[in-house]
C-alpha cells in the first residue's frame, strides 16, 4: 500500500512552478492536495485568488500525479487541520516557503513525515510564482531590522533615535498583515503599477506616504514603510518627535549588503489576526525609547562594521525594547518558537511592529528551512 502524501496550499493560476512541486511531492506516495477557500485566501493574503476555488479543485485534479483535492474548511494559516485528520497522511510536503514551526509541530505531534523542498524549476523553465503572473512587478518591499516604532512621534518625543530599514526584492509572495509594509506597496502599485519611477527619492516616499496616509487617517502608517520600499539598500531614518524623518542616511556598500543577506533568515509565523490590537497595555516612556534609539545605533555601527556577534545582540535588543514598549507584540506562541532559536541564532525579531508575520533570525550558520531575502542595489 503506497504511503499517502499531503501538500496545502492556494495554487491560484497554476504554473509550471506549481506543477514541479507537485511532481517531486508525488515520488514519495499517493498525492492528496488541500486548497485554501476563497474567503480564507482572502482573509490571508488581502485580495481573493484570480480563480474560484472550484476552478482551482478542477485543474488540480486534472494533473496525473494528484491523486485528490480538497478544499480546506478550516481558517487562517492552519486551515487544513481537519483535512489532515480526515486524510491521515504518512509525509507532509511543503516548499521552503510554506514552512512554518506550527505545521512541522503539528506533524510531529501525528508522527506524520515532514518534509521540505527547495522551490526550482523543471529542466531549463523559468521560475515562476503566482505573483511574477499576475504582473511583473517589481516594486520592493521593506524589512524594518531596528528602531521600529521611533517613526510614530508618540514614541520618539520620548527619545530621539533611528529606524533602520532595508528594501527587497519581491522574491517570494510575502504576506499581507507581516510586517513587510505590503499595505503600502500596494499603494505604491496602485500609483506606479509595476516599478518605481526614477527621480527624487525622498520626494517619491513623501508621495507615497501622504497617498498611504490620507486626510482624516486615524492611526498614521509609520514613514519608514514608504521610505524603506522607494530607497534602496540600508537606510538610517533619524526620527525626532515628527512623522518624517530629519535626516535619512542610506548605504549601499556591496560588501555590506552582501553580509547582511548571508546572515538574514526568515521563518514565516503566518499573518497577524484582524483582531489583534498591538496599541493596548503600552509601556511608552523615555526610558525605553532610550532603550530602543541605543539598540538601533548599535545595529547600524555592527552592520557597517560587519561584526555578526554585535549585529546579533543588537538586533535582539531592539527586539526586546520594542516588546518593553508594546507587549502585545508577541504572545506565548511566539515566544515559544524564539525558544526553538536561542541556542543557534544570534539575534530575533519580528518582522514589523504590528506582531506576527515572520521571525527574522541572525545567525552566524544556515538555518534550516528559512527564507532569505535579497536587498534591492541602487540603481543604475
Amino acid at each position: 500500500m503506497n504511503k499517502k502524501v499531503f501538500v496545502t496550499g492556494c495554487f491560484d493560476l497554476l504554473h509550471s512552478g506549481h506543477v514541479a512541486f507537485l511532481k517531486e511531492a508525488a515520488q514519495f506516495g499517493d498525492l492528496y492536495v488541500c486548497i485554501g477557500s476563497d474567503e480564507n485566501v482572502k482573509n490571508l493574503k488581502g485580495r481573493y485568488p484570480v480563480n474560484h476555488q472550484a476552478e482551482r479543485r478542477y485543474l488540480l485534479e486534472a494533473l496525473a500525479c494528484v491523486q485528490e483535492v480538497r478544499v480546506n474548511q478550516g481558517w487562517g494559516i492552519m486551515d487544513f487541520e481537519k483535512e489532515l485528520a480526515d486524510i491521515a497522511p504518512n509525509v507532509f510536503v511543503v516548499n521552503e516557503d510554506g514552512h512554518t514551526p506550527a505545521k512541522e509541530a503539528l506533524c510531529r505531534n501525528f508522527n506524520i513525515e515532514y518534509k521540505v523542498l527547495s522551490r526550482k524549476p523543471h529542466g531549463d523553465l523559468p521560475v515562476r510564482s503566482t505573483t511574477a503572473l499576475r504582473t511583473v512587478c517589481t516594486i520592493p518591499f521593506r524589512v524594518d531590522l531596528a528602531g521600529g516604532w521611533l517613526d510614530q512621534p508618540y514614541v520618539s518625543k520620548y527619545f530621539p533615535g533611528p529606524v533602520l530599514t532595508i528594501s527587497i526584492e519581491p522574491t517570494i509572495d510575502f504576506n499581507d498583515r507581516s510586517g513587510m509594509a505590503s499595505s503600502t506597496r500596494r499603494k505604491a502599485i496602485e500609483l506606479w503599477k509595476t516599478e518605481l519611477p526614477p527621480g527624487d527619492r525622498e520626494q517619491h516616499a513623501k508621495i507615497l506616504f501622504a497617498f498611504d496616509n490620507p486626510p482624516g487617517t486615524g492611526h498614521v502608517s509609520g514613514s519608514q514603510d514608504s521610505i524603506g520600499i522607494v530607497f534602496p539598500g540600508l537606510n538610517k531614518l533619524n526620527y525626532n518627535n515628527h512623522y518624517w524623518p530629519d535626516t535619512i542616511e542610506t548605504i549601499d556598500d556591496e560588501a555590506v549588503m552582501s553580509w547582511i543577506e548571508a546572515h538574514l533568515y526568515l521563518v514565516t509565523l503566518g499573518p497577524r489576526v484582524s483582531t489583534y490590537n498591538v496599541l493596548e497595555n503600552t509601556q511608552i516612556n523615555e526610558q525605553n525609547a532610550k532603550a530602543l534609539a541605543d539598540a538601533a545605533n548599535r545595529c547600524w555601527e555592527a552592520m557597517l562594521q560587519m561584526d555578526i556577534h554585535a549585529f546579533g545582540e543588537a538586533f535582539r535588543a531592539s527586539f526586546e525594547a520594542q516588546i518593553a514598549m508594546f507587549p502585545n507584540m508577541v504572545d506565548a506562541e511566539i515566544l515559544r518558537i524564539i525558544e526553538q532559536y536561542r541556542s543557534t541564532a544570534l539575534g530575533w525579531k519580528l518582522s514589523g511592529a504590528g506582531g506576527g508575520g515572520y521571525l527574522i533570525l541572525v545567525s552566524d550558520r544556515p538555518v534550516e528551512n528559512a527564507i532569505q531575502i535579497k536587498i534591492r542595489r541602487r540603481e543604475v
